[in-house]
């Protein structure tokens, strides 16, 4: 007998309605477009500074192809760690629930957003930059220190601020057809695993205790920082002759990339915040310092 979940029901149904499959619904083969950028260019980290001005038009479109191929990377780097979350959850999980069979879902789908990040990487011609190595290291023990509210809402964090920079990409047509197609799917499928993770978190937080919240919002603050100050790779600057140490700190300061990510987050943080996943003082530093809490 299935144990029934009436919003993992309805997120299954819609999963089964579209779901895509990027070996077949993305032309791989496609010619990229002369003079097209590969991300929105307001949206480049060194937007606006004097540093970018500096380079050519041919150089712009350049490190744009460079920082939506780190993005990229960042993200499927993030969709391992997501999984191994998601399947440490199913693993203790009764397997006749609506509720596990969405994660398996879920899962899947995102050994799917893998592949085409990896497939995009290819066919852009450009590194897999991911996390810089300390972080990459590190980062296997989060799926074991991240429990309960703590793990939902670091995917929220690691989903919403990017779905919403790509709702923007696909819908602009100064930016390459196959980076739009890429960006449509994604947003598709992850819109049912926003909806899981939100109501996941919601049920998470009831009945918790003050130290179990304290840890919750210091985790995910610190993961929130972490994935915001990764998202692009120092040695992607490389790309149009730029020195990475001076062009990451021209980024950091730069207040057009700053408001950027702040925009990214300005949907997740209010939810966060009505969850009280935020934190206090200590907290708001890491949570300002990843630009997401102006």
């Amino acid at each position: 007998m299935t144990i029934s979940d009436p919003l993992s029901d309805r997120l299954l149904k819609s999963a089964a309605r579209q779901s895509y499959d990027p070996e077949v619904d993305i032309d791989w083969d496609a010619e990229v477009v002369p003079g097209l950028h590969y991300m929105v260019p307001e949206r480049l980290s060194l937007w606006g500074t004097p540093m970018f001005e500096r380079l050519t038009p041919e150089q712009q479109i350049e490190l744009s192809k460079h920082e939506i191929g780190s993005i990229a990377s960042v993200g499927l780097w993030f969709e391992i760690i997501l999984m191994q979350l998601l399947l440490r959850d199913v693993y203790h999980n009764d397997p006749r629930a609506d509720r596990t069979h969405f994660e398996l879902t879920e899962i899947a789908d995102e050994c799917r957003h893998s592949l085409m990040f990896g497939k995009a990487l290819s066919r852009l011609g450009v590194p897999a930059y991911g996390p810089r190595s300390w972080i990459h290291r590190l980062a296997p023990i989060y799926p074991t220190i991240s429990r309960g509210a703590a793990a939902y809402a670091s995917i929220l964090i690691g989903e919403e601020p990017v779905d919403r920079l790509q709702r923007e990409i696909m819908h602009d047509d100064r930016v390459q057809p196959i980076v739009r197609q890429i960006s449509r799917i994604h947003v598709v499928e992850e819109a049912r695993h926003v909806s899981f993770a939100r109501d996941e978190l919601q049920k998470a937080i009831q009945g918790m205790s003050r130290l179990e919240r304290t840890y919750a919002q210091t985790i995910t603050a610190q993961g929130a920082y972490i994935m915001m100050r990764s998202l692009v790779h120092p040695d992607a600057y490389k790309s149009v002759g730029l020195d990475p140490r001076e062009a990451r700190k021209a980024a950091l300061a730069n207040p057009n990339y700053r408001a950027t990510i702040a925009w990214m987050g300005e949907k997740v943080m209010p939810f966060l915040e009505e969850c009280d996943m935020i934190g206090g003082s200590r907290n708001r530093r890491a949570w300002r310092a990843s630009f997401l809490l102006p």
